[in-house]
Order: structure tokens, then C-alpha cells, then sequence
């Protein structure tokens, strides 16, 4: 066989095989017959003329996202860095504009997320621009989907994904944070000091009181104890004299007992003769007799200083009491 017609085979075989192509899911090729628009092919098996028709560009028909930093002044004049994610698609019945009238729709889409982040964001102060940062979305998206409509794409959706100040303004807002979180902690310390001082008073309070019962119901029965004592001695005949005198001395030798039992008792020095209750009793009978005397001359300086006003006060009223003409 002749060396010319295999080349020739060869030649028809690749240019037959040519004319056919697949195109991919979700993908739309574009066909031109001698640089002129012919057609658009969806996805699957096509066909085209060999050295006539050729294959121009692809457009992707799946959603894309495009991510655009900027960087921008607030209200207050603080610098911040806005990431926005920009997610779109090709719309497939206007495959045509999106392929023919847009170069390069990367360009664009972040052409306008710039314009519009910087007319929205210097009107915020820097707490607006976190709490409103949806709002900043939306009108990105508002004005991109006016914009690409005309190019044949769409504007899924729009995302203010970061907010980055300057790393002083940064600091600042966490030492602000700080001191907050501070102050609240101090507060609530202060607080519970508040209440554990008022209970406590109030526990030492009630101690206090149940105390003060304790040694008057004490006392108290301490007193009826003495009473059926010399009670039950005035019955065998002994007079209250003597009565006084054996509870003094029975009282004084039971304290002497009760001190050497304590091994803890601190050194103590008491008479311990059966004349030292005897004249405890005298004592205190003698402490009695001059605390009664003190007590009646003191009541009779008060009543003589109450008659003595008094007369001042009668002498005051007579001096003020116009005479009766004659």
C-alpha cells in the first residue's frame, strides 16, 4: 500500500473523529463558525464540522464564589479590613451575554463590592458595621444583581464573613472588655462580702440573744434553787442567816472542786478556810446594805432637786403675772 494513502487515512480518520466532542455536566461550550457565533451546545455528545466549526470558550454553569477583601475607614474613623464572599452562576438561557459581554467577570463582581462597601461602611461607627453587617450584604447584593443581570449572571448571595480592625483598635476594644468584665466580678465580690458581714452580724446577733437567755432562764433557776433551799432549812430550824451561810460555803468548796478537776484552769488564788464563806456572806450583805443606802440618797437628791425646780418654776410664773391696778 502506498505510503501517501495511509497519511491520507490517517488524515480523514483524525478529522472525522474530530467532529465529534462531549461537554460536561453542568457546562455550556460555545461554537463559532469562522469567528461568528453559531451555537451553544448543552451537556453530552455534540457534533461539529471539522475546519469549520470550532469550539470558542466554556462557561461554567455551577455556582462560584468569589471572596473580596477591602479595606476601609468608619464613621470614627478607624480602619477595617471586610472580607465578602460573593457566590453567583452563569444563568443558562443567557449563556450568550455572560460569554460575549463580560471579559473578565471577577474584575466586575469585585469592582462593585468595593464601590458599594465603601459607600455603606463610612457612614456606620465600628460596633454598626458587626451588628449591621447583613445589611452591608444586602445592599452589595442589591447592586450586584442590577449590575450582572445585564452580563447574564445572578447573585446567589452575599457574605460579610470577616471584620478585621486595626490590631491597636483590636487591643483596645479587648482591654474596654476587660475592665468591664472587671467591674461587673468587683461588683458581685462586693456583693457577697455584703452578705456574708450581714449574716454573720445577724448569727452573732442571734448567739448573742440566745445567750442572754441562757444565763437569765440560768440564773433564773439558779435564784428558785435558792429559794427551796433555805425553804427546806427553815423547816428543820435553821433561820435564813444560816441558811445564806451553808449555801455560800457549799457554793465556795463545790467552785474550789470544780477548779482542780480542769486540768486547762488557769492559776487561781482562793481562800480555801471554812471562815472565808463567812466572810464572803458578810461581804456581800455588807455590799447589799451600802448599795441600798447609795440607792436612797440618791432618791432623795432627786426629789430634792425635783421640789427645787419646781419652786423656780412657780417663782417664774408669779414674776411674769401682771399686778391688778387698784
Amino acid at each position: 500500500m502506498d505510503i501517501t494513502l495511509i497519511i491520507l487515512i490517517v488524515i480523514g480518520l483524525f478529522i472525522f473523529l474530530s467532529s465529534f466532542f462531549t461537554v460536561k455536566q453542568q457546562t455550556a461550550i460555545i461554537v463559532e463558525r469562522f469567528g461568528k457565533f453559531l451555537s451553544i451546545r448543552q451537556s453530552g455528545l455534540q457534533l461539529k464540522i471539522p475546519l469549520i466549526d470550532r469550539i470558542a470558550g466554556r462557561v461554567n454553569l455551577k455556582i462560584q464564589q468569589l471572596d473580596v477583601i477591602i479595606e476601609t475607614k468608619t464613621k470614627d474613623n478607624v480602619f477595617v479590613k471586610l472580607k465578602v464572599s460573593v457566590q453567583f452562576m452563569v444563568v443558562k438561557e443567557t449563556v450568550y451575554d455572560a460569554f460575549y459581554k463580560l471579559e473578565y467577570p471577577h474584575d466586575q463582581i469585585t469592582s462593585y463590592v468595593f464601590d458599594v462597601v465603601r459607600a455603606e461602611v463610612p457612614k456606620l461607627k465600628l460596633d454598626d458595621v458587626f451588628e449591621r453587617k447583613d445589611d452591608i450584604a444586602i445592599a452589595v447584593k442589591r447592586e450586584l444583581n442590577e449590575a450582572m443581570t445585564t452580563y447574564g449572571y445572578t447573585i446567589i448571595n452575599t457574605l460579610v464573613t470577616d471584620i478585621d480592625p486595626d490590631i491597636q483598635v483590636k487591643n483596645a476594644m479587648n482591654r474596654i472588655n476587660a475592665a468591664d468584665r472587671e467591674k461587673t466580678v468587683a461588683e458581685f465580690e462586693a456583693e457577697a462580702s455584703r452578705i456574708r458581714i450581714v449574716a454573720k452580724a445577724k448569727a452573732e446577733a442571734e448567739s448573742k440573744r440566745l445567750q442572754g437567755q441562757g444565763i437569765a432562764d440560768q440564773r433564773r433557776e439558779i435564784a428558785r434553787g435558792l429559794v427551796e433551799s433555805v425553804d427546806v432549812l427553815n423547816k428543820v430550824g435553821i433561820n435564813s442567816q444560816e441558811a445564806s451561810a451553808l449555801i455560800v460555803v457549799t457554793q465556795h468548796y463545790d467552785t474550789l472542786q470544780a477548779i482542780g478537776a480542769d486540768a486547762n484552769s488557769n492559776l487561781i488564788l482562793l481562800p480555801n478556810s471554812p471562815q472565808a464563806g463567812s466572810d464572803m456572806l458578810n461581804n456581800m450583805v455588807a455590799s447589799f446594805s451600802a448599795s441600798n443606802q447609795v440607792g436612797e440618797m440618791m432618791k432623795k437628791n432627786t426629789d430634792r432637786k425635783s421640789k427645787l425646780k419646781k419652786n423656780e418654776t412657780l417663782l417664774d410664773e408669779q414674776s411674769q403675772t401682771p399686778e391688778t391696778e387698784v
